[in-house]
């Protein structure tokens, strides 16, 4: 099929609507909103945006990529429909949304709103005196929506309560035309160095991360019928998503379901990952498939399942993304549930969606990966695409549907959207090997790449190797000044409840499975791994252990 239209995302939620409006969008606990009640909700946000006078005050064709012509509105927010209904409504109005980490302290709250340049934030009342402390550095913030939850905050000198918003009044549409040209402004997570803001066109991410393109055919939508009608064909399986919403794959699994008519399900209990509610939940709801970020979300998940009797019966898939799901834990989650099927998926705040890999009972395996449609590995120089089959390491590369660039920064926009051969390309630095067979080998990112002795080591082969040991909970690898190598390898390990192990016995184990100079030359033991609360490591907390650790 051959692209024919130019998608906006409110678009396609209206014609989703129009084929399925009275199924069940969002699950959360005893909330359940259906699809028109979302929009609808969505809407009068979006009627409230337009009445402040927030849209879109220069077009896109008038600027260059690293430049915004937007209002932007953060969403600082735990999971639940708000998120959703904020994300809907901000497009309605021609408002860009973005992504706040609700972990962020004072200091990194202060740059991230201080960087969006943001006017509107949506925003737990949880959240209120952290944010109450960096008003007075961000003059531009001039709209304050805050979301009731059980901690007690009173609303913030010039706050609007949400529900007041969306409960009630018209919902008509605000008189904007909405473009294809509209922005999606993801930040990345900063795990390795400040968050950037990667600006997208709405089409374009709509059609890599939102359910536009098929990752496994290439299929494309053609118009809003598609969307349509296979909303209406579909059975209205059911979504779990663990993640929270500020991570953007978590975001593409829910826009993706709705483009595909499923029911979304979140927990009621967002201040931490809690198993046992995902069981009950799964079996309460009959989820079909249930999506987690790395070996920090999967293991406890697996844990869970090991020692549940709840019927699990619906439970077909485990979609992992985002971070490294090593062997050990995809083989725990598909013994522990006959018939359970582990996808893991592979992209970026810079790409999208990219590649996938199935695991299945007899067939679990890591690294190796189905490439998607527009996905290749691009020469160490970044002259040339290389051809599968070539010996070389790459750089991990995706054409077609890509960002425009980096918010206010043109320098990196243009280094890590490089043009080769004439075609644009997105290249944010995970390091890969273009197989033979076609299949991709992901080495791992540059970023946390350790040079020991003139060799390059990655640091998520290597905690997939220390991971296998069965007295290890969580681990996360990094490097350290060494005199006689330049840098060597440390593993930060947290052992699982009541095991014991040295950090010989570790480095003897790994040593079964990976070279001896990608070993660890020391092991740090703490109590808990620092991870996002999306699952990821924080090399730069892993770092300063493997430094100051002993």
């Amino acid at each position: 099929m051959t692209e024919s239209i130019q998608f906006t995302v409110p678009a396609a939620a209206d014609a989703v609507v129009a084929a399925i409006g009275d199924r069940e969008f969002i699950v959360q606990g005893d909330r359940r909103f259906t699809y028109a009640q979302v929009v609808e909700r969505s809407n009068r946000l979006a009627n409230y945006l337009h009445s402040r006078g927030l849209g879109c005050h220069t077009e896109r064709a008038d600027l260059p990529g690293h430049e915004v012509g937007q209002d932007l509105l953060g969403i600082y927010a735990h999971n639940g429909p708000e998120y959703v209904e904020g994300m809907l409504g901000a497009w309605r109005a021609r408002v860009a949304p973005f992504n706040v980490n609700y972990r962020y302290v004072k200091s990194e709250l202060q740059h991230l709103l201080s960087d969006s340049g943001a006017t509107a934030l949506l925003y737990h009342a949880a959240f209120a005196p952290r944010l109450a402390e960096v008003l007075a550095d961000l003059p531009d913030l001039k709209v304050l929506i805050q979301i009731a939850d059980d901690s007690g905050n009173e609303l913030l000198p010039g706050a609007v309560d949400y529900e007041s918003i969306v409960a009630a009044g018209p919902a008509d549409v605000p008189p904007v035309e909405q473009s294809p040209d509209d922005l999606y402004v993801l930040y990345t997570g900063g795990t390795t160095g400040m968050p950037k803001g990667v600006l997208w066109r709405q089409h374009d991410i709509f059609m890599t991360s939102f359910g536009g393109r098929s990752l496994y055919t290439g299929e494309l939508a053609t118009c809003y019928e598609d969307i349509a009608a296979r909303c209406a064909e579909a059975p209205g399986t059911k979504l779990m998503v663990l993640p929270p919403l500020m991570h953007g794959a978590a975001q593409w699994a829910v826009l993706t379901a709705m483009t595909t008519g499923q029911t979304v399900v979140f927990s009621p209990v967002t201040s931490h990952l809690d198993v046992d509610d995902v069981v009950r939940t799964i079996e309460r709801e009959k989820v079909m498939a249930v999506t987690v970020v790395g070996d920090a979300m999967a293991r406890p998940l697996a844990d869970a399942f090991e020692r549940t009797d709840a019927d699990l019966s619906s439970l077909a898939v485990v979609a992992n993304g985002g971070a490294q799901l090593t062997p050990t834990a995809k083989q725990r989650l598909i013994d522990s549930k006959a018939d359970l099927m582990v996808v893991d998926g592979v992209g970026s705040s810079e790409t999208g969606a990219q590649m996938t890999h199935m695991s299945a009972s007899g067939a679990v395996s890591t690294g190796k990966f189905t490439a998607g449609p527009d996905t290749f590995v691009a020469s160490e120089d970044l002259g040339s695409i290389l051809e599968p089959g070539h010996d070389d390491m790459g750089w991990l590369a995706q054409r077609g549907y890509v960002p425009l660039g980096y918010k206010g920064d043109a320098v990196k926009t243009a280094a890590t959207f490089p043009v080769i051969d004439g075609v644009r390309y997105s290249v944010p630095g995970d390091r890969a090997r273009h197989l033979a067979d076609g299949s991709v080998e992901l080495l791992g990112r540059d970023s946390v790449t350790i040079n020991s002795g003139g060799e390059k080591i990655f640091a998520e082969e290597v905690e997939s190797a220390v991971a296998s040991h069965p007295a290890v909970a969580d681990v996360v690898v990094a490097g350290r000044p060494s005199e006689r190598w330049g840098q060597e390898v440390v593993a930060v390990v947290a052992l699982a409840e009541g095991a014991r192990v040295d950090a010989q016995e570790l480095i003897d184990h790994a040593a079964e499975v990976i070279a001896r100079y990608k070993l660890p030359k020391a092991v740090v033991f703490r109590p808990a791994i620092e991870r996002s609360p999306a699952g990821k490591a924080d090399y730069r907390w892993a770092r300063e252990q493997a430094i100051g650790g002993s």
